[in-house]
């Protein structure tokens, strides 16, 4: 195999990139530019224009514009104004705005951001412009003096002259070729291979002193077996493609030495291709899991997409739903900054798609506390007004029709939903202030025949006969418990303040003397006899009355609560549900009286 005809890299291994940057481009960048606000993405470009490497920076810089457009885009989307097409260029903006433009930039608050966007980068685009023209032409001129140098190395060989002579002038020409930098990428293999053809013939065909030849064989050799142990030092860097890329600058230096001994060229060819072929082997394995772990990053991404898509379809009832979900949200985007990178082909995609998912979560618990914000602020101008009304109403001396009045209030009040929470107390300690004032003097002024404190002082005289009654264990247990209901229910109303408390204290004293009253007679137990459905019902229609009382009770403390209103709405939904249910049973006693009425 002759040496000077071995192929470098890209011919050892086929399927390997034929240059770095076409690997570095499949590797994540460092930055997510699209996580990045608008404000950060300028300051981002302007730290980078300001760099010493910026002009070997343009893909870093082309990725920050399509972020800032894309931001820029979807913000003006979000604010409801128009969206435009964004080129491949900013428009470059030199006039000064004149006063249709300010007032532009007034309705369009991106306007000034956008406008100092497109100024940095037109400078910077004009910058590279000019950097690549001198780089285009700093080439071309390499491509004409290494032209020059194979012309210099053609008309050597036609010399024919002493090699003492000869041979100092060729090794000039090597040195020349070395010194000159690099050409156009499309020249770069033709002018290789030709000026490698000239300097084979130079070898074969000059008779060159021997001892001159040796000696220029013995430093080729030293200088490729250095390649060799650089390439073999390579093979165990840890970092697969900065390995690769360093590499392919011994491939590229290697080319610019001339031939060994022929009794070396073989084996010192195997060499450095046995140390390349490790490194191929290793980059390949690399891209290869890199490829793997992006398949199973994106597999994990898809799973968190699905479930942010299952939670923002979700029917939410109220704030405390609201806060689990978006817990639950936040803790789907911590473990999603924990997994890396899929392909490039897929990782926007999927980072789109979670985004809008998380987008339309965020959406939909904007609108609701929008929403739920206008509801509160509604009940709070209907409070007001119940407020108003009860005040206007507190010194009224018509008893009966003002008290008809702050009962219809008051229902009313329960029947409102939330308000916010700074004005809820207050709200509730205004209303119970007011209706507080009527009811007092209204039991003051009481006539004979609404002796309200009488009533009271019946009511809990009644109680304690409860609770000093002995349960025999016959049937007069229950006739003493229907007794004492009916005796209650004889006795008239009570000071408005004293009322839920007067009615919880007979129901627990009820409850606590004769637990277990008619529940016998109900289930039939020999030698008992049974309650009478008439009785039954009457009893059940007692036992929801104070079940109502209580329930009304406990939306009056929870109101005054903080995250109270799931409470209240479980309460009212029982209050609802018994009041039917009261209705019911009123119907199946008036039946029964009318059937034993006609017996």
């Amino acid at each position: 195999m002759s040496e000077l005809n071995v192929p470098g890299v890209v011919e050892v291994t086929p399927d390997v990139p034929e240059s770095v940057e076409s690997v570095v481009e499949t590797v994540e960048p460092a930055v997510n530019y699209s996580e990045k606000n608008l404000a950060e993405l300028v300051a981002l470009f302007e730290e980078l224009v300001q760099n010493e490497e910026r002009m070997k920076m343009s893909k870093e810089a082309e990725a920050i514009k399509a972020a800032f457009y894309k931001r820029l885009q979807k913000e003006k989307a979000d604010a409801g104004l128009a969206v435009t097409e964004v080129g491949d260029e900013a428009e470059p903006v030199e006039e000064p705005v004149q006063a249709e433009e300010q007032e532009n930039v007034s309705e369009n608050p991106f306007a000034q951001i956008e406008k100092g966007f497109k100024e940095i980068y037109n400078r910077y685009r004009k910058e590279r412009a000019e950097y690549n023209r001198q780089l285009e032409k700093e080439r071309e001129d390499n491509l004409a003096r290494k032209e020059a140098v194979i012309a210099d190395l053609k008309a050597l060989l036609e010399k024919q002259e002493d090699v003492n002579a000869t041979f100092p002038e060729f090794r000039e020409i090597q040195n020349r070729w070395r010194a000159v930098g690099p050409v156009p990428a499309q020249s770069y293999r033709n002018i290789n291979e030709t000026y490698q053809l000239y300097v084979e013939q130079f070898y074969d065909m000059v008779k060159i002193n021997r001892e001159l030849r040796d000696l220029d064989f013995k430093k080729n050799l030293e200088a490729k077996e250095q390649f060799c142990e650089l390439a073999e030092k390579l093979a165990e860097n840890q970092n697969v493609v900065e390995a690769f890329r360093e590499l392919q600058k011994l491939h590229e230096q290697w080319k610019e030495f001339g031939p060994v001994a022929k009794e070396y060229r073989d084996q010192i060819w195997d060499r450095f291709k046995a140390a390349t072929a490790v490194i191929n082997k290793k980059y390949q394995a690399f891209f290869e899991g890199l490829k793997d772990q992006q398949a199973e990053n994106l597999a994990k991404k898809t799973v968190l997409c699905e479930k942010v898509e299952e939670i923002a379809e979700r029917e939410v009832a109220n704030s405390n739903e609201w806060n689990a979900f978006s817990k639950e949200i936040e803790d789907i985007q911590k473990e999603w900054k924990t997994i890396g990178f899929a392909s490039k082909k897929e990782n926007q995609k999927i980072y789109d798609r979670f985004r809008a998912a998380c987008d339309k979560f965020y959406g939909r618990k904007r609108e609701f506390y929008n929403e739920y914000k206008d509801s509160i602020n509604s009940n709070l101008d209907r409070k007001i007004a119940l407020c108003e009304a009860a005040e206007e109403l507190k010194n009224s001396t018509e008893w009966k029709k003002a008290t008809d009045q702050f009962i219809a209030l008051q229902k009313q009040w329960k029947e409102i939903g939330a308000v916010p929470r700074k004005k809820s107390e207050q709200l509730w300690k205004r209303f119970r202030a007011a209706c507080d004032e009527f009811f007092a003097e209204r039991d003051k002024n009481a006539k004979p025949e609404n002796d309200f404190y009488g009533n009271l002082k019946a009511k809990q005289r009644l109680i304690e006969e409860i609770k000093a009654y002995e349960i025999k264990g016959d049937d007069s247990d229950l006739e003493a418990m229907q007794e004492f209901q009916k005796r209650w229910q004889e006795i008239g109303f009570v000071p408005f303040k004293e009322k839920d408390n007067v009615a919880q204290a007979y129901k627990a004293a009820l409850q606590q003397k004769f637990p277990n009253a008619g529940r016998g007679q109900r289930r039939g137990r020999p030698g008992k006899p049974q309650l009478s459905e008439k009785d039954r019902l009457i009893h059940k229609y007692n036992q929801l009355e104070q079940d109502i009382v209580t329930y009304e009770n406990n939306i009056g403390f929870f109101s005054m609560s903080k995250n109270s209103e799931p409470l209240i709405r479980q309460m009212q939904e029982r209050i609802d549900s018994a009041k039917a249910e009261l209705g019911a049973l009123a119907e199946q006693i008036r039946t029964l009286e009318e059937a034993e009425e006609q017996e």
